[in-house]
């Protein structure tokens, strides 16, 4: 099965206008959504070239399943304005789009820094053993690195509102800064799966990424993923997190709308 970074490059080598998704970087019926959004992400920094401006906010929206096979990338230019590019693309699947996104680049401007509001109290990762795939398990979790320090374990049952995870690739994204940290951001699985003990149905409907900092300054390989599950109801999950760097700087905000099935 390729890696992220075989995925990445098969993509910039195509001009950033399909990606080939692997069958096992399936789940369930779908693609892993953070390999679909990332993908999204590359045809806009392509077409944005070198000199892209740093990005700052990545919205998608997950309209159909993207099944495993060749998805065409479809970007387009919305606005470029003097400091802040705004760019929507398409992941198309048999003929119909099954991602939607956008994304605002933006270049760094002179203001006095405000420090945020959080707290970096992680568990330590080495406090718990790493996360070793079984045949239950999607086969592309075992591209990644995963200590599961915090909670949130789906379908055991624990009724958890929160997860922390330790995550990091397993093959090398130093040249893919923007789909590195993408990827990365859509690795909880729902907490709101914590709440059973037996398979129900899930999946990503929206979700919005907001970067604190610039990805390209980003060196951490390990992120820390503190996640929370802020409402649960008529079969709509709502969770966010903070995306922290292994020195304890918050790189990232999540926003997800999920739904279940019973």
């Amino acid at each position: 099965m390729q890696s992220l970074q075989e995925i990445f490059d098969y993509i910039y080598e195509n001009k950033a206008e399909k990606v080939l998704i692997p069958e096992g970087w399936s789940q369930g019926r779908a693609a892993y959504g953070g390999l679909v959004a990332a993908a999204a992400s590359s045809s806009m920094i392509s077409m944005l070239g070198d000199d892209a401006p740093p990005i700052r906010s990545f919205m998608g929206s997950f309209v159909a399943p993207a099944s495993p096979g060749d998805c065409m990338l479809d970007a387009r230019l919305v606005r470029q304005g003097k400091n802040v590019s705004q760019l929507a693309s398409n992941v198309i699947a048999n003929d119909k789009v099954c991602f939607q996104s956008m994304a605002l680049f933006g270049a760094n401007r002179d203001t006095k820094s405000v420090v945020p509001n959080f707290s970096f109290n992680p568990e330590p990762r080495d406090s718990v053993p790493p996360l070793v795939p079984n045949p239950m398990m999607p086969p592309f979790l075992s591209k990644f690195d995963c200590h599961w320090s915090g909670g949130g374990i789906p379908l055991s049952g624990s009724k958890d509102r929160r997860l922390g995870l330790w995550v990091r690739h397993r093959s090398d994204m130093s040249r893919y800064p923007v789909e590195k940290i993408i990827s990365i951001c859509d690795f909880p699985p729902p907490i709101m799966l914590s709440h059973y003990t037996k398979p129900v149905m899930v999946s990503s409907l929206s979700w919005s990424l907001e970067f604190l900092m610039p990805v390209q300054d980003i060196k951490s390989d390990w992120f820390y993923l503190d996640f929370n599950l802020d409402a649960a109801a008529n079969g709509y999950s709502q969770q966010s997190g903070y995306v922290f760097t292994e020195d304890g700087q918050l790189c990232a905000l999540s926003r997800q709308c999920m739904v279940y099935f019973e």
